[in-house]
């Protein structure tokens, strides 16, 4: 079913952009968080290579924060345990890795099947560091996915949709939500680079050749639709941040956002969060594992929560 978007926060065009204000997303209410950890809704993260295990945790705490109510973690086993204490309000399950601590993505349907089958939100590629594990990771989780569970690519996650087979790309057709950089929506589009002047123009491009809802910078792409996010400063741009608008998405995907709404939410409020702290701690120099205890609060300003 097409998601329903009310007309006062309805998508602009590339030369008329829709601008994301706290007034808009008023007129673009959340569902309204009721009832137990489990009809909150369910996310699970995949991802958190040795090497790169902070990843995971950032985008599993975001989801939390922005209201799902029970988050699973599919991490690299060198990492499981020690993130299993680092967040102790989820659920970890350890993936298979290589001998440099990579996740193979060897056994991983069978491994999360009981979580991403129920699943209302799946999010694939933070801490990713292989492109070979993480495409047979992704070939093996989709097969298990709920008919309704929705998928957030990002990362290493997303990186490799162009060379997986034909038939796992439609199977995410419709369900995805992406959430590249500039170098990541590139490679999707099997371009050498964007400028900065076609980044909007990528956006709309990717979204439509995966039938997904793309964010990338300050845009979110769905449908022909555009939306602009003009709030948010330099200070945004520090390692995590991304992993940190990625699981907030999920968040609101698994509490029954829409893709769009999900994702032109998650990005405004990501935003708006660094805003908060820039305010407190100044204009650049704030972490990324700073910004998930902001975005409740940012939520609450926007009656969201």
């Amino acid at each position: 079913m097409p998601e329903q978007i009310p007309e006062t926060a309805a998508g602009g065009t590339l030369k008329n952009p829709r601008l994301v204000t706290p007034d808009m997303l008023r007129a673009w209410p959340l569902p309204a968080p009721s009832g137990t950890k489990y009809t909150r809704g369910q996310a699970v993260v995949v991802g958190g290579s040795c090497a790169t295990p902070g990843a995971v945790l950032l985008a599993g705490v975001s989801a939390l924060r922005m209201g799902a109510g029970k988050l699973h973690l599919g991490v690299a086993e060198g990492v499981a345990r020690h993130l299993a204490v680092a967040v102790p309000e989820s659920g970890v399950t350890a993936l298979a890795e290589s001998s440099d601590g990579s996740v193979t993505g060897v056994g991983t349907g069978a491994a999360l099947e009981r979580e991403t089958s129920r699943a209302d939100g799946v999010l694939v590629g933070p801490g990713l560091d292989d492109p070979e594990g993480s495409a047979r990771l992704i070939t093996e989780i989709v097969p298990t996915l709920g008919d309704e569970t929705r998928v957030v690519l990002d990362a290493f996650g997303l990186t490799v949709l162009p060379d997986l087979d034909d038939s796992v790309v439609d199977a995410l057709r419709g369900r995805l939500v992406a959430t590249p950089n500039s170098g990541e929506l590139a490679y999707v589009l099997d371009r050498d680079e964007i400028p900065d002047d076609e980044v909007a123009e990528a956006t709309l491009a990717a979204a439509k050749r995966y039938d997904a809802v793309v964010g990338c910078e300050q845009w979110v792409a769905a449908d022909g639709r555009l939306w602009q996010v003009t709030t948010g400063d330099t200070g945004l741009g520090t390692s995590g941040s991304g992993d940190v608008v990625a699981g907030a998405a999920l968040g609101l995907l698994s509490r029954g956002a829409g893709r769009t709404q999900a994702l032109v939410w998650a990005k405004y409020v990501h935003a708006a969060a660094g805003d908060a702290l820039a305010m407190r701690l100044g204009r650049v120099g704030y972490l990324a594992g700073e910004l998930p205890d902001e975005l409740p609060l940012v939520l609450r300003t926007l009656r969201g929560d």
